[in-house]
């Protein structure tokens, strides 16, 4: 055999290490598409294992599973932070609350004030608890956040919300005062009549631009302390920072709010099954608009920037923007400039006793 490789022409033998080289990618790749049809087939049978434990369990039981729709006492709270597009967000409720079978209730509060009284609270969480008739329910209003843990009811909501870059918001704010916005665009607004730009605010100190008008989102989340609500606190950071994490589904930002509307779809489609197509095509959804609002002067911007108060309301909204973008990266793919909901990545296995 040595002799015959010795005699074989360089072509040949160049022939012979190319065919094998071949001969064992095909074979390594068999050996992948064998390993991948094992791990289907393996999905294959735990699934069918759960559904023969499901079904001996109804047998067991001598009726069907109920519907979650006859058990379904979910109730979602939208704390809404003005102008972060919560009215576009809350129509697309409105617009599949019908269909979806649930029921939207406003919270409206005397002045928009978010501070509830102790017994408003005490009365608001025993009506959201309680309230069967309005189960499930999508509850939504410019409230600060509330633990309903501590008013000794049983079941908790689930919060989420929507945040913005806090000078964007502030300047979308002072506009809609002024010149209010294309939903309701007959509405009188309470700074009517006022035609000082947001930059002659600012470069005269008034006090509708100030650096205290940014201090809204962390109190949002933070609550109904006191400190929340103390400018420039720390602590209503660090707080805001713990509730966000730990008490809310989601919170996405104004400027991806359609991945936010995906996301929620896919986690939550007792609620908003087709959201994310009703956000795309709608007409009157997501078309809310501040008129008149002029984008302000780099100067502006860097003036408001010195301010503590913007540097700590600024760290909450890159914290939001950084979990959001993280929860993102889990759940959708992008492909050919569209996102993609990630399917179900998990499945159970070795189910005992059989």
């Amino acid at each position: 055999m040595g002799l015959l490789r010795i005699m074989m022409p360089p072509k040949i033998q160049l022939l012979a290490v190319l065919a094998f080289g071949v001969a064992m990618l095909f074979i390594e790749n068999q050996i992948q598409n064998l390993e991948e049809s094992r791990a289907k087939l393996e999905r294959a049978i735990a699934r069918h294992e759960v559904a023969e434990i499901e079904q001996r369990h109804s047998e067991d039981t001598g009726r069907e599973l109920s519907p979650l729709s006859e058990k379904d006492d979910t109730v979602i709270i939208y704390n809404r932070v003005p102008k972060t597009a919560s009215t576009s967000f809350t129509n697309i409720a409105y617009d599949l609350c019908g269909k979806n079978r649930f029921h939207v209730l406003h919270i409206n509060t005397t002045r928009n004030n978010p501070v509830m009284s102790l017994q408003d609270q005490v009365r608001f969480v025993r009506n959201v608890t309680s309230w069967r008739e309005m189960k499930p329910g999508f509850y939504h209003g410019h409230v600060a956040y509330l633990d309903f843990s501590k008013y000794g009811v049983k079941g908790k909501p689930m919060y989420i919300n929507v945040v913005r870059d806090p000078i964007e918001r502030l300047v979308s704010y002072y506009y809609f005062l002024r010149f209010g916005d294309d939903y309701r665009p007959g509405l009188r607004r309470r700074k009517q009549g006022d035609k000082k730009t947001f930059d002659e605010c600012v470069s005269s100190g008034g006090s509708d631009c100030a650096p205290e008008k940014l201090w809204l989102q962390i109190p949002f989340f933070c609550g109904h302390h006191s400190e929340c609500w103390n400018a420039g606190s720390r602590w209503a950071l660090e707080q805001a920072k713990y509730n966000l994490v730990n008490e809310y589904l989601l919170v996405g930002v104004t400027e991806e709010l359609e991945d936010f509307i995906m996301i929620l779809e896919a986690a939550l489609p007792r609620f908003f099954k087709g959201a994310t197509e009703l956000y795309k095509t709608g007409k009157k959804s997501h078309l809310r608009k501040t008129t008149e609002k002029k984008p302000p002067t780099k100067e502006t911007i860097a003036k408001l920037q010195q301010s503590d108060i913007w540097k700590i309301e600024n760290e909450f909204y890159e914290f939001a923007l950084e979990q959001f973008q993280f929860v993102r990266a889990h759940a959708v793919r992008e492909k050919d400039g569209e996102l993609y909901v990630l399917a179900q990545s998990f499945f159970y296995e070795k189910i005992y006793p059989k």
